[in-house]
């Protein structure tokens, strides 16, 4: 097994982690800031995975199937944990979580009919600011709450550019094939 593909396991079992420390106060005042920490390492291990493999031609099925998986689980896991903890609307999660399946479901059309997706701009500037925003509602920091708010709807209203971008520009593939 490659590099990038150990980080992408890591960042899967970095989960739980994440999960215990973020809705326990096992560790005190210290959790959320253990669970920040453990959520940034992840975050950072999916941009170093996608560079190492590209870099070095490491590029494998497994990668390609796991690595978007790990990122749409850890994001969505961070979410949930978050609606839990009173800090984000269910409505917003809703929105972000049925955009990926919508897109997942998308891709799979389009890799039957012979058409690879690639991440489109929208989509990377989507997942930035969904990582940003989780990072800045964990740190729950009073006198910043105003660009914590920013970023909060910049990440809704790219969720739903983005799913319209992938939509329009490969509205082709949902073209019957034989």
């Amino acid at each position: 097994m490659n590099l990038p593909n150990k980080l992408t396991i890591f960042r899967v079992v970095m989960i739980p982690f994440f999960v215990f420390f973020l809705l326990t106060d096992y560790a005190g005042e210290t959790s959320k800031w253990i669970a920040l920490a453990i959520f940034i390492i992840a975050s950072l291990t999916d941009l170093l995975d996608g560079k190492i493999a590209r870099k070095y031609n490491l590029v494998t099925n497994f990668g390609k199937f796991m690595d978007p998986l790990a990122d749409k689980l850890l994001v969505c896991a961070a979410l949930i944990c978050l609606v839990d903890m009173g800090k984000l609307a269910s409505w917003m999660v809703i929105v972000i979580i049925s955009r990926e399946f919508i897109i997942s479901g998308f891709r799979l059309i389009a890799s039957d009919n012979g058409v690879v997706i690639a991440a489109s701009y929208w989509g990377k500037f989507k997942t930035t600011f969904q990582m940003v925003m989780i990072c800045l509602m964990i740190a729950d920091i009073e006198t910043i709450s105003l660009l914590t708010a920013a970023v909060m709807w910049a990440a809704l209203i790219l969720t739903v550019v983005s799913l319209i971008d992938y939509l329009v520009k490969n509205k082709d593939v949902m073209k019957e094939t034989k």
